[in-house]
Formats: structure tokens, sequence, C-alpha cells
């Protein structure tokens, strides 16, 4: 099977899949005569699991651990499972960092006249700014 088969098959691009290959997260396909990659069912399985463990949050190097505990028949799915719900504390943190934020920006928002005027608490308080100067001082 070709790259472009590949990328078809798991969705990614041809060029996300020579990136996974030169940064050693997945298994490097043989090549042919012709020096063409060549993949079989175990790289399609290898790069859909680094799809999908992107798609819901786990970093390269994490991908790279899941690859490999993919392809140890000795893994023990608790080393999964513990990696996994580390990536659910993360996320957790994340969403709260995100509320945070969106918090402070509705706090500023309606501190905002949001008028014609050049007057805006929102940049004085991004700028750290306490306090107003008129013209003259700027």
């Amino acid at each position: 099977m070709n790259i472009s088969d590949v990328a078809k098959k798991t969705g990614l691009t041809s060029k996300a899949i020579r990136f996974y290959e030169e940064k050693g997260l997945v298994t490097p396909p043989l090549r042919g005569e012709n020096g063409y990659r060549s993949y079989n069912p175990k790289h399609l399985e290898e790069l859909t699991l680094l799809r999908q463990a992107r798609q819901v949050g786990f970093t390269l190097e994490e991908c790279r651990e899941l690859v490999h505990l993919f392809n140890d028949p000795a893994r023990h799915s608790a080393d999964v499972k513990a990696r996994t719900l580390q990536k659910i504390d993360e996320i957790d943190l994340h969403i709260q960092e995100l509320l945070e934020m969106k918090t402070r920006l509705q706090v500023l928002a309606e501190s905002c006249p949001g008028d014609d005027t050049a007057d805006c608490p929102i940049i004085d308080n991004l700028a750290g700014c306490c306090h107003h100067s008129t013209p003259a001082q700027r």
C-alpha cells in the first residue's frame, strides 16, 4: 500500500504521515526497489491510533508512548488507563483555566461602554493602566 492509499484510509495527509515517520512515532515502512514506502495493515493501525490520540489531546510524546504500548504484547491495560486518566485531569485543568479566562473577559466586556468614545476599560485593564490620563499628559 502506498502513502496516498494510507492517507485516504487513515484520514491523515501524506505530509502528516511523513512527519510521524520522521519523528519515529510509527514503525518505519519498508521501501521498495523504487524507494517508495510500502505500508501494511499494522501501519494503518498505528497511524489511526496517532490521529485519534491527537484528536483527544495527547501530545506527540504521549502518542509515542501509546504506539509503544500498542506494539507491546506484554502491555498492561492499567498503563494505558493511567495515561488516559492523567490526560483527563490535564483537560479538566485546562477547562478550568478557560472558564476563568471567559469570566475575566465577560467582566471586561461588561465594563466597556462599547460606544464611539476612545475610553476603553478593556484596553486600560489589559495594558495594566490604573488611571486615565488627559491628552496633554500622553
